[in-house]
């Protein structure tokens, strides 16, 4: 097993809707909202962490490849790479990684490492200079409510916090190659789900829909394969 290349995916992340994914923010603040989005510290602007793109990507791919009900709803791991064994799942699980443990030691040392690592997505630098100079702030406070039925009257009011739709983000992954291997497709199929699905909280409420745009493999251009890319390859 040997590492042969480590190849940068790049792209422009862009916000069709307002994206919420949560500090997880208890504190209630005189004029704030309810449920603040995560913010850089340094300089107090919205990003996007990779963590919640790695998870929302694994998770739609996971979906696909019929792997969510093996697992029990749980992450696709070893343990049931041991039972459910096939060459998707592996590349899943070489993409992604896995967690360790039990009588799987030999399956952790076949796929070996993790292969990606996303980076945390922070607001483009000609987008942010652009949204100031008109004014604009990079989130909006989004009220919601519930509806009695009975009552036809709003109940439960509360404002959340999202970054405003049209706002760009730097998105950047590292891939891992080992021996030549070719874990592309598989990756970029995830993004293709991510784009036709939702990112962050209240997907099902119209939140965080995404594009990229510029997408290029170590700087050379790959966006017309990715947008001729079907959903489903298999037309399932």
């Amino acid at each position: 097993m040997q590492l042969t290349r480590i190849k940068q995916l790049t792209a422009t992340l862009t916000l069709k809707t307002g994206l919420h994914i949560g500090a997880g923010d208890t504190e209630m603040r005189i004029g704030g909202t309810d449920n603040p989005v995560v913010k850089n510290p340094l300089d107090g602007q919205p990003y996007i962490p990779g963590s919640s793109l790695k998870g929302k990507i694994r998770s739609l791919l996971e979906w696909q490849l019929g792997l969510v009900g093996i697992s029990n709803g749980h992450p696709f791991s070893f343990q049931h790479l041991a039972t459910h064994d096939n060459r998707e799942a592996r590349d899943l699980l070489r993409l992604f990684g896995g967690a360790p443990g039990g009588e799987v030691d030999r399956l952790v040392n076949e796929i070996g490492p993790t292969r990606i690592a996303f980076w945390d997505c922070l607001l483009n630098a000609e987008w942010l200079a652009k949204a100031h100079a008109r004014n604009l702030l990079s989130t909006e406070a989004k009220s919601e409510n519930s509806i009695n039925r009975i009552a036809g009257v709003a109940e439960n009011p509360r404002f959340t916090e999202r970054v405003i739709a049209g706002a760009e983000f730097d998105f950047r992954l590292s891939l891992k190659v080992i021996d030549d291997e070719d874990l592309l497709p598989l990756l970029l199929r995830g993004l293709k789900l991510l784009t036709a699905d939702s990112l962050g909280g209240s997907g099902s409420r119209g939140y965080g829909k995404v594009a990229l745009s510029g997408l290029a493999l170590d700087g050379t251009p790959i966006q017309t394969t990715f947008d001729a890319l079907p959903l489903f390859p298999t037309g399932a």
